[in-house]
């Protein structure tokens, strides 16, 4: 695979795949990026230009998606809306790119007979209850309750039925919740930093005991290639790092990486239809694949996460008003 399409390479999980693909192969990328709001041209500028080559255009457009996969041996799509806030608020754009968009890749990699790996979420399955010592795998049934959610769901069912109807040689992934840096401040985590980095306080969905499993977004990418390299075409393998934690020990925890006292936050009022817990059991891809996380302390991933922030303030302080003032607007 000498030549690897990355649709949504200039976003947070995007960008950082590509930097991994650079540091871990010898391919060429080309990443297509509408270049909305939660892009970043910043996030690949360091990469070498005869690497990594940026084309700003929709994955919904025909003509552009089929000459850049024509010219490519893979493709690794992670282009996607993915605010669940934002998808509550119009679903539209959701449909659009995360279910048109999936069906104009399928179809260009169909004529072409190019490979495909599918980047999904672990929230097209629902949640599962605190108290539920069960966690997803890829034999869990499809629950999605968002319209971002129900949107990936619909792609990555679109994904198998073209395994299945034509032949495409395609595998997919469904990931719990990352971090790591060049991830909008419109995020978890980043915006609980942001907030108090601005002098602010943390701010937290009801009780917060609402529980994400957290992995590292350099664990994630580490995992897409493996299963790009050594997949099974038409399976389906879950990535996580076994980081489930409550939103209430991850704000307490970044406060504490900051100086503050781990109380110094406000509960604001609760997203609608909020899932209580999501949890991975990536047994398979780690007993067939042979992958393992490198960030296994979703401590020290966090401390890392949180320099990053507080050394790249020139990045996101420019997003930050904007985004609180949105947040503002509702009540969050």
């Amino acid at each position: 695979m000498n030549r690897i399409l990355v649709t949504g390479g200039a976003g947070f999980i995007g960008s950082n795949f590509v930097h991994h693909v650079v540091a871990h192969t010898d391919a060429r990328v080309t990443v297509l990026d509408k270049m909305t709001y939660a892009a970043s041209r910043d996030a690949l500028a360091d990469l070498p230009e005869n690497r990594v080559d940026l084309v700003v255009g929709d994955i919904t457009d025909h003509a552009l998606v089929d000459d850049l996969i024509g010219r490519s041996d893979a493709v690794v799509h992670f282009a996607a809306e993915s605010h669940n806030d934002n998808s509550l608020a119009d679903p539209s754009p959701f449909i659009q790119t995360n279910i048109v968009g999936t069906f104009t890749l399928l179809e260009a990699v169909r004529r072409h007979g190019t490979r495909l790996h599918h980047v999904s979420t672990d929230e097209v399955y629902g949640d599962l209850e605190l108290d539920d010592p069960l966690r997803f795998t890829e034999a869990t049934p499809y629950n999605p309750s968002s319209p971002y959610s129900a949107s990936k769901a619909a792609s990555d069912h679109l994904v198998r039925a073209w395994v299945r109807s034509f032949g495409v040689e395609a595998t997919l992934s469904n990931c719990s919740n990352n971090y790591g840096p060049w991830q909008h401040v419109e995020k978890f985590i980043p915006r609980q930093i942001t907030n108090v980095l601005i002098g602010s306080r943390a701010k937290l969905y009801g009780a917060g005991l609402n529980v994400r499993d957290w992995i590292h977004t350099e664990d994630h990418s580490s995992a897409v290639l493996t299963i790009l390299q050594h997949g099974q075409v038409g399976e389906t393998y879950l990535i996580g790092a076994d980081g489930e934690r409550n939103n209430l020990d991850v704000v307490r925890r970044i406060l504490a990486l900051l100086g503050r006292d781990e109380d110094d936050f406000d509960h604001v009022a609760d997203r609608s239809g909020h899932d209580l817990r999501y949890a991975i059991d990536s047994t398979k891809l780690r007993t067939e694949l042979g992958w393992t996380p490198r960030f296994t302390d979703f401590e020290s991933g966090l401390a890392d996460t949180v320099k990053w922030y507080q050394t790249h303030e020139h990045w996101w302080r420019p997003h930050k008003e904007a985004t609180e003032a949105a947040y503002a607007a509702k009540g969050q």
